[in-house]
C-alpha cells in the first residue's frame, strides 16, 4: 500500500506533535484479512524520525548509500550530506546483529587454547579471554 498526500500529512503532524517523545500504536489492523490486533507496541526507530528524515534514508538506500548521487537529488554539498547523515545516525540506536560469543564461564586455559587451535578464535581473543581468567 503506498501512501496518500494526506497520509503523509498527517504522519508528519502526528511526528511534530510528538516532539520526539515515544509514540505508542496501540491497535493495528489488517483490513483485507478483517483482523486486527491490539496491545502496546512502540514504532520502529525509523518510523521514528521526522517524515523529512524518513524521506532522507530512504533516498540514501535508493541510492546504494552513494553521497554523490545524494548531493544531485538534494542540490546540497557533500559536507551538507554527511552532516545531515550524521544527525540521522545519532537519533538511531545500533544493535550488533553478529555478536561475538562471550567467554564460556567456566572457560579454562586448555579450553581457550583448543578453542584456538581449532580456529573458532583468533589470537587477540585468546589473549583477551586468557587475560580476563588471570
Amino acid at each position: 500500500m503506498s501512501w496518500s498526500a494526506k497520509q503523509a500529512a498527517d504522519w508528519q503532524e502526528l511526528l511534530r506533535m510528538a516532539a520526539g517523545a515515544e509514540l505508542v500504536v496501540e491497535r493495528v489492523a489488517l483490513p483485507e484479512r478483517q483482523m486486527a490486533i491490539e496491545g502496546h507496541f512502540t514504532l520502529p526507530e525509523l518510523a521514528r524520525l521526522s517524515l523529512e528524515d524518513q524521506v532522507f534514508v530512504a533516498a540514501f538506500v535508493r541510492s546504494h548509500g552513494s553521497i554523490k548521487e545524494m548531493e544531485q537529488v538534494f542540490g546540497v554539498s557533500y559536507p551538507t550530506i554527511k552532516t545531515r547523515l550524521n544527525k540521522v545516525a545519532a537519533q538511531l540506536e545500533f544493535v550488533d546483529v553478529n555478536p561475538p560469543d562471550p567467554a564460556p564461564k567456566a572457560a579454562t586455559r586448555t579450553g581457550i587454547l583448543e578453542q584456538l587451535n581449532r580456529g573458532e578464535i583468533d589470537a587477540a581473543e585468546a589473549v583477551r579471554l586468557l587475560e580476563a581468567l588471570a
